[in-house]
């Protein structure tokens, strides 16, 4: 029959979930200690016991020396009674002696009741602390115990947790038996026992918020590679995709919202950025100043980590953000130092720098320097009053800034080497095959060394073109085959031209005639006006169906219009569009007549 205090610790197993095996060795470990004190064992020997909590059987074992005659029964045993049981012992072997029907009975259960109580504490202690140090930074549930001091106490169960006012989302409000989801920061043992602390302001929750509610991040096919969190206010996540079919952002974002919205109101309407993370330090800056576009990224040595940011003036406080946040999240999320500047500023800056350096006129060339009053009047204009920059103003802008930065980048400020210098020093290698017409030697010449700007030339790198020979094919074949680049157009086209008439030498053909709207007889040709469309200034507009078509307008624009208007079988204005010399453009404009009645019988401008 079992005893009771083997039933009562079978209760607790079942009360208060410990593992089967942590109860033997608490009563093991008690009962063994009380013997060595109630039977008055020495120090130096070893007390065992063996606990079977199914049956309720006890076995205690003390280490005893074998003799021949007995002096001191606590220390010794006689050679013939441990025959039974441990045949090949001999005179001065120590045994383990089974004294549990002479020694134990009923006494222990009575003399072990204190100890095994407090070691079953110990023992709940120590088992709650290994498994909450194992949920260390996991989420977990609790409700709201009670409120101390602006803390909480929440209750999870076995376990009371911590959430300390620090550790709370500004703006929330919490009330008894609330349940509340909360991060495990850190788990402490303490003098009083185990100490949870519990976080809802921790990036990690937001980390663990992004893996419950996105598969694809649970997954491994998104990975979240870096979190800014200023909580219950702004966050800022990289995430980066592991296979090429899966669009980061919109994984995380969801369907109208729905995945991040989820988070959103987990933690108070906190406003979660979900941006791609790049490798390349210049990307993933630009990326991380969301919502704000920087016009140039110019980033220092690996080492110090620091990057300068030129954006428009009027997108400067879009992307410093309310009191910094914008671009104290986007340092904190690239590990970067980033000084943002508007273009006025930095305008400024490289101006004063171009009118001092006769070494950095030479490298930034004639043209630049006769654009000076241009730019300082530009400068001053959107001082005064911030505007969007047009198309032909911002890659002028763009020029200046990126010949100061690489000029200043270079600390030598002379200027750059010429092309049979270059071919070298150069270790671009030459094809065995070259193109007829095309000299050997330009391709070991680098594309760099044509000076075109930083946009031309990135579009011929994304084509595979990656020195001056292989470009002189393209050129060689005809403006078609230039023009067939993506991102080139009519003046990117006229630019690359240029260069290679300036490098290698060779003439350049002349440009193709624009296509006519009109006879040539009827129309007045007019000097081509600065456009404010990028696309349009680059050469790849295509005009809508809804364009009027300037017949007089000579631009890359005009023409392409009155191309698709030719196609379409020469249709005229509507009845109610005229045309105009404006006096302050100076050029020919449409005009719209509107019907009388609306607001004001009279002409309105139509672009």
């Amino acid at each position: 029959m079992k005893s009771d205090f083997i039933l009562a610790l079978n209760q607790i197993v079942s009360e208060r979930s410990l593992p089967r095996e942590i109860v033997t060795e608490v009563l093991e470990s008690a009962l063994s200690t009380t013997y060595r004190k109630n039977a008055n064992i020495m120090n130096g020997q070893q007390v065992a016991v063996k606990v079977d909590i199914d049956n309720g059987s006890m076995r205690v074992f003390v280490e005893k020396e074998v003799v021949d005659s007995l002096y001191d029964e606590r220390t010794e045993v006689l050679e013939e009674e441990i025959k039974t049981d441990y045949p090949d012992a001999q005179i001065g072997d120590t045994v383990m002696v089974d004294v549990t029907a002479k020694e134990l009975g009923r006494i222990a259960a009575q003399n072990a009741k204190q100890m095994i109580v407090q070691k079953l504490r110990e023992a709940e202690r120590d088992f709650q602390y290994n498994q909450f140090s194992e949920r260390e930074g996991e989420i977990v549930t609790g409700v709201v115990q009670s409120m101390a001091g602006g803390g909480l106490v929440i209750n999870l169960g076995r376990a009371e947790g911590l959430l300390p006012k620090k550790d709370q989302i500004s703006g929330e409000r919490y009330e008894l038996q609330q349940r509340v989801r909360a991060y495990v920061s850190e788990v402490k043992r303490g003098v009083k026992g185990m100490q949870i602390y519990l976080s809802r302001t921790h990036k990690g929750m937001l980390r663990r918020l992004l893996e419950l509610e996105i598969p694809e991040i649970q997954k491994g096919s998104i990975e979240i590679k870096a979190i800014a969190r200023e909580a219950g206010s702004r966050s800022k996540v990289a995430v980066i995709a592991k296979e090429h079919n899966i669009d980061p952002v919109g994984a995380c974002i969801g369907q109208r919202g729905a995945r991040i919205q989820t988070i959103v109101n987990e933690l108070h309407n906190e406003k979660i950025d979900i941006i791609e993370y790049s490798d390349d330090p210049v990307q993933f800056i630009s990326k991380s100043l969301s919502p704000a576009k920087p016009m140039s990224v110019y980033p220092g040595s690996i080492e110090s980590k620091s990057a300068a940011v030129i954006v428009l003036d009027n997108e400067l406080s879009l992307a410093i953000g309310r009191e910094g946040q914008n671009a104290r999240l986007a340092a904190k999320l690239t590990s970067w130092r980033i000084d943002i500047k508007s273009v006025t500023e930095a305008m400024g800056d490289a101006l004063n720098l171009l009118n001092e350096s006769t070494a950095l006129q030479a490298y930034v060339g004639v043209g630049m320097v006769q654009n000076m009053p241009v730019l300082r009047e530009l400068m001053v204009r959107q001082r005064l009053m911030p505007s969007p920059l047009s198309g032909e103003e911002f890659q002028m802008v763009k020029r200046l800034l990126d010949a100061v930065q690489l000029f200043t980048h270079a600390g030598s400020g002379a200027v750059k080497p010429v092309a049979a210098d270059v071919s070298k020093s150069t270790n671009t290698r030459v094809p065995l095959v070259v193109a007829p017409g095309v000299p050997a030697d330009t391709y070991a010449i680098p594309l760099s060394v044509l000076e075109l700007s930083p946009r031309v030339a990135q579009h011929i790198a994304a084509s595979g073109v990656d020195s001056v020979g292989k470009l002189m094919e393209y050129s060689l074949r005809g403006d078609e085959k230039l023009l067939s680049i993506e991102g080139i157009g009519s003046k990117a086209l006229s630019e690359i031209k240029a260069a290679l008439d300036k490098v290698i030498g060779r003439p350049v053909p002349p440009e193709p005639a624009p296509i006519a709207a009109t006879p040539a007889s009827q129309k007045t040709k007019t000097e081509p006006a600065p456009e404010d469309d990028l696309d349009t200034l680059y050469g790849n507009y295509e005009p809508d169906e809804d364009d009027i078509v300037d017949e007089e307008d000579d631009t890359p624009r005009g023409r392409a219009a009155a191309a698709k208007k030719k196609e379409a079988g020469g249709k005229k204005p509507a009845k109610d569009r005229v045309l105009v010399f404006d006096e302050a453009l100076g050029r020919t404009v449409i005009q719209r007549n509107r019907k009388p009645g609306r607001v004001l019988d009279i002409l309105d401008e139509e672009e």
